[in-house]
């Protein structure tokens, strides 16, 4: 099968995860779409202000009703830094049987260069990156090796961001179809994200 891993820290997952993995899906002829949240991100200075337990449930909330998605808890229960590299073969090992791919932001494919060994990463995995309107990719900047490895698929534009999020939280306004409906309720239900 045909794996597309959608990680992030999904603090919280919202709807713009779900499209960018369902336009992935359809873009690429993807099987099943596995969203991965990450234990601690190495890109991301601070802490997850929800708890990993919460962004799992709120993870496995949000994907219930699409057949093609699928949690995985992966690098939460591996713990520490969650380092692609170790990811990959680790799910390679457990998986021999499916191809794998990333799923990230065109702006994120602009910055695989930075990633930590990031010429062992592509020998053993492709990216899928989604283009947004009104984000221009420059996949010729990009060397060689990367640019082999990346499929592009379109996505449209939606402004939604956790950051956001969790500010309309904090300032007491409406979060309501920025998150899926069981996603809203767990956060409402748990005061997450308040003031």
């Amino acid at each position: 099968m045909r794996i597309g891993i959608m990680g992030g820290t999904f603090d919280p997952i919202h709807t713009g995860h779900l499209v960018a993995g369902e336009c992935a899906r359809s873009a690429c002829g993807l099987d099943e779409v596995w969203f991965m949240p990450a234990n601690v991100p190495p890109h991301k200075p601070n802490a997850p202000k929800a708890s990993a337990a919460q962004r799992w449930e709120m993870v496995c909330r949000a994907v219930a009703d699409n057949p093609a998605f699928r949690p995985l808890d992966f690098e939460l229960r591996k713990g520490g830094v969650s380092y692609s590299i170790d990811t990959i073969k680790l799910l390679q090992q457990q998986h021999p049987e499916h191809r794998f791919q990333y799923i990230i932001g065109a702006d994120m494919v602009e910055y695989l260069p930075e990633w930590h060994k990031i010429e062992e990463i592509m020998g053993l995995i492709g990216f899928i990156g989604l283009q947004r309107p009104g984000y221009e990719l420059d996949l010729d900047a990009l060397p060689a090796y990367i640019r082999s490895g990346v499929s592009i698929a379109p996505m449209p534009l939606l402004d939604i961001s956790s950051t956001d999020i969790r500010g309309r939280r904090k300032d007491g306004r409406s979060i309501r179809y920025l998150v899926p409906a069981p996603v809203h309720d767990y956060i409402e239900g748990n005061d997450l994200y308040g003031p």
